[in-house]
């Protein structure tokens, strides 16, 4: 069955159970403003209620997705469709299939995770609380979504929360930093929505359902408006050179949850959008375009980690890193195989697990230090060894050792490349060769800062810190266990999303087959 043809009776239920999934948090949502509060004696009961929906949230996705999900059919599963405002013809439309599913797993177990890392968050409890009930609904239904409006409605709706939780809750640039994530992601929103419509007005009958666009047949100066307006629109989110310079001031300014988030989920956001859309729905123009993906994939590897050098804040860093790391995801789109596809998907996984707890972890000795400043710090191996322990882990993890999720997901990634044949040698080697410098400068400006923070002169200001408590030890686990079974046992993250990539694969090379021969008829 073709990845994006509709999905037949017996891959449907009659229990609306994603629309379960994707609104419990916003029912949370609702109930926030109903608890008490009082600025004298803060109440633990928003914070309580979060986390206790939150995890039930999550352990509601994988009852649902391990008793429910065939992980053998490359479709969509689980759909429900609703007629929900016929006049501007929106549909209730949600479906889960290989893309989808550990994205949705990721998103659920990391914003349970944050919600419990926030676990100091006295000030405007209720409203902190509920923005992240709501940021969670929002991220299942970008996910989850096979109505191209219904998709943009939840994209433009987890927008809101996460401005207001740097806004509010961030540091002494804090409106800065909001104001500028709101401006890079609301303009390239604009052209998400214009490139979505068009191709819903294009060739014929006037559609919105995901499914149905990607049978339309958007060529030529047409197809290339549409791919490049999704490349920007969702570019931004990923983030893509030059569009990334939101991503250090945001994660220089929020909070440690709050960055659990941006570099956990909302990044991924744009590398699964770009799969969906670019890929899935424009494959004839993804042929064409591939060669410039990977080659602003490299660049962002390289750019990111040279910027990394450059930063004395550990956030600041480590979010240059990420933009690095998010090269590979391009890279694996722009190889247009199996291989490469699945390398992209199994990075967005490693790299929202990786990245999400090296900020949290980052997060546990500021509330510490109230410093994040590299210069300032020093000697904190002696007096935090458990935490040492754990932010060299998960550096150990964001610089690809054997043995870690990073690794095989960037490997994968390679060897992706190597194997198209589609593309010349002094292409590929071309790209291996300048990809490989930034696997070089990640080790370098990641283990560097270890030794900056960790080692060296200490500081007496810093000599009496306490270590990482039982509460946080545990956020710390959750976040790294998976990295290094994914690391020794990767088909455990690739069962979930083979078939789909596979299918998804096929469909770019049964088009450029299809192109070859219209080619060659011509001719």
């Amino acid at each position: 069955m073709d990845a994006n043809l509709p999905l037949t009776a017996a891959s449907q239920v009659s229990f609306p159970w994603l629309s379960l999934i994707a609104l419990l948090p916003a029912v949370g949502a609702l109930l926030m403003p109903l608890l008490p509060e009082n600025e004298k004696y803060p109440s633990n009961l928003p914070r309580n209620l979060a986390i206790t929906i939150l995890l039930a949230d999550f352990l509601l996705m994988l009852a649902v997705f391990s008793r429910l999900f065939d992980q053998l059919n490359e479709g969509l599963q689980l759909t429900e469709r609703i007629n929900w405002i016929p006049f501007i013809g929106l549909e209730w439309s949600l479906g889960v299939d290989g893309l989808s599913l550990p994205l949705v797993l990721l998103s659920g177990l990391i914003t349970f995770l944050s919600a419990a890392a926030s676990w100091k968050i006295k000030n405007k409890s209720r409203l902190y609380f509920g923005l992240l009930l709501l940021q969670a609904s929002a991220q299942a239904l970008v996910f989850l979504s096979q109505d191209f409006l219904l998709f943009f409605l939840a994209w433009e709706l987890e927008l809101v929360p996460v401005y207001l939780l740097i806004a509010i809750w961030g540091g002494n640039r804090r409106l800065y930093a909001a104001t500028k994530f709101i401006l890079y992601t609301a303009l390239a929103s604009l052209l998400i929505l214009v490139s979505g419509l068009a191709l819903a007005l294009s060739g014929g009958d006037f559609t919105l359902n995901i499914s149905e666009l990607s049978q339309k047949s958007a060529q030529g100066s047409f197809g290339i408006f549409c791919y490049l307006g999704f490349l920007v629109g969702f570019g931004v989110k990923l983030p893509i050179f030059p569009l990334h310079t939101w991503l250090p001031d945001a994660h220089g300014e929020a909070n440690a949850p709050v960055s659990m988030l941006l570099a956990g989920v909302l990044l991924k956001m744009g590398g699964y959008a770009l799969l969906r859309f670019n890929v899935q729905i424009l494959p004839e123009i993804h042929q064409q375009l591939a060669p410039a993906l990977i080659v602003i994939g490299i660049v962002n590897i390289v750019y990111g980690a040279l910027n990394a050098f450059a930063q004395d804040n550990v956030k600041r860093r480590i979010a240059c890193s990420s933009v690095s790391h998010m090269g590979f995801v391009l890279l694996g789109i722009g190889a247009i195989d199996a291989l490469g596809i699945s390398g992209a998907m199994l990075q967005m996984i490693s790299h929202g697990l990786i990245a999400a707890a090296m900020f949290f972890v980052t997060g546990t000795f500021y509330e510490r230090t109230n410093t994040l400043s590299i210069p300032n710090m020093g000697g904190l191996a002696k007096v935090l060894p458990i935490t040492f322990a754990f932010f060299l882990t998960s550096s150990l993890a964001s610089l690809a050792l054997p043995g870690m999720s990073g690794f095989v997901s960037e490997i994968t990634v390679f060897l992706g490349i190597t194997s198209q044949e589609g593309f010349t040698s002094i292409f590929r080697a071309t790209t291996i060769i300048i990809a490989a410098i930034g696997l070089v400068l990640t080790p370098i400006y990641l283990l560097s800062m270890c030794r900056r923070v960790f080692f060296g002169p200490r500081i007496p200001a810093l000599a009496l810190v306490d270590d990482m408590n039982p509460r946080e030890l545990s956020i710390g686990l959750c976040l790294l266990f998976p990295t290094l079974i994914i690391g020794f046992w990767p088909r455990i993250a690739i069962d979930l999303y083979e078939a789909s990539t596979n299918a998804l694969a096929e469909r770019l090379i049964s088009h450029n087959l299809m192109a070859i021969s219209h080619t060659l008829a011509i001719g």
